[in-house]
């Protein structure tokens, strides 16, 4: 193959979210695309030349299968294989195997490795931003059928006030325009914020440890774990909807932890991590997580939709809002949660150079 073409094709593979690896007959590492690197953490530079049993260890029907494939140059599919890899985790993915014309010379195998976990993850994600917007566009709706009827009744009650004569009965038009600017209030929350983001460089651990300090004055007895990675680049957003967005989750996890629980701010980098219908080299990670009772099982599948809350004093709109906070950056929050352990995660492109 020539050079050029190989090297083409090698960029194509890179940008794959599979995990590929190329080995020749004697099941040596030839090349390896930053997905697998991410896989079995080694580089493809000091896994080239490498045994694949090196890779995926004492895996004997594994290594069986692989040999016959290269033998009878005839591709083949596992699904849901539990494989032991070179970091001693057992992981269970999905593979294929594919004879391919790799150099001048030999045989060759494309091994391709895909975690159907994460494919599903991907569905539940773009499943989410679809619920999201289809919520909002419900609410628009909504808000507008309401508020017009509003404004005749705000309006009315004005005019009639001005027509009265006693205290006692201005009183009554009085209530009705104050319960008729609270149902305005509501309906403006429902619909979140609509101001377009003034997005500027910032450091998402200054936004995280100013919800910590202003949380903390409100509530000094639960305690803060901070697990932040310094080498976290800064983001391009709006810094007062990301605190917004943060506080009102970490508000959130006070309520569930009460005043002697647990809240970690967690941050980690991840690459070429696919959020909706886009790749980006690098996302932010940030987790924030509780020691509560969870969230209830009735309440997982519509968490993130406006009036949906699990407490008797909440409003349903706190994580509604973040959520949309949040997707105005391109970003998404998803969770994850058990009794005594809940996680919410921020995901927000470090960019907005997407594949």
């Amino acid at each position: 193959m020539p050079k050029t073409t190989q090297h083409s094709i090698e960029n194509i593979i890179d940008n794959l979210h599979s995990a590929v690896v190329v080995v020749n007959q004697d099941l040596s590492i030839e090349y390896m695309n930053p997905s697998a690197e991410m896989l079995f953490q080694i580089s493809d530079t000091r896994a080239r030349g490498r045994s694949l049993k090196k890779l995926v260890i004492d895996e004997h029907e594994f290594i069986d299968r692989i040999e016959r494939s290269m033998q009878s140059h005839h591709p083949f599919s596992m699904y849901e294989a539990e494989l032991r890899i070179r970091t001693g985790q057992s992981v269970v993915l999905d593979y294929m195997t594919s004879p391919i014309e790799y150099r001048s010379s030999g045989q060759y195998l494309l091994l391709e490795f895909v975690n159907p976990g994460r494919l599903r993850k991907l569905a539940q994600d773009k499943a989410l931003l679809n619920q999201n917007e289809a919520s909002r566009s419900l609410l628009r709706g909504l808000a507008h059928e309401i508020k017009n009827p509003l404004g005749g009744l705000r309006g009315a009650a004005q005019l009639l006030e001005r027509e009265l004569e006693t205290e006692n009965n201005k009183d009554y038009t009085r209530i009705i325009i104050r319960e008729a600017d609270r149902l305005q209030s509501l309906v403006d929350r429902m619909l979140g914020p609509r101001d377009v983001p003034d997005k500027t460089p910032l450091n998402i651990h200054k936004v995280l440890e100013h919800v910590r300090q202003l949380v903390q004055v409100e509530n000094d007895t639960v305690k803060f774990i901070i697990d932040y990675d310094p080498s976290l680049p800064d983001i391009i957003g709006d810094e007062s909807m990301l605190i917004q967005a943060v506080l009102n989750i970490t508000r959130n996890a006070v309520a569930e932890v009460g005043p002697d629980g647990e809240i970690t701010f967690r941050t980690r980098p991840l690459r070429n991590y696919t959020i909706g219908n886009n790749t980006y080299p690098l996302v932010a990670k940030i987790d924030i997580i509780d020691n509560g009772a969870g969230v209830p099982e009735d309440l997982k599948e519509k968490i993130f939709l406006p009036m949906i809350t699990g407490r008797a004093d909440g409003t349903g709109l706190g994580l509604s809002i973040a959520q949309s906070l949040v997707n105005q950056h391109d970003g998404l929050i998803e969770y994850d949660s058990i009794p005594g352990e809940t996680t919410f995660t921020l995901l927000l492109p470090l960019n907005n150079d997407t594949e």
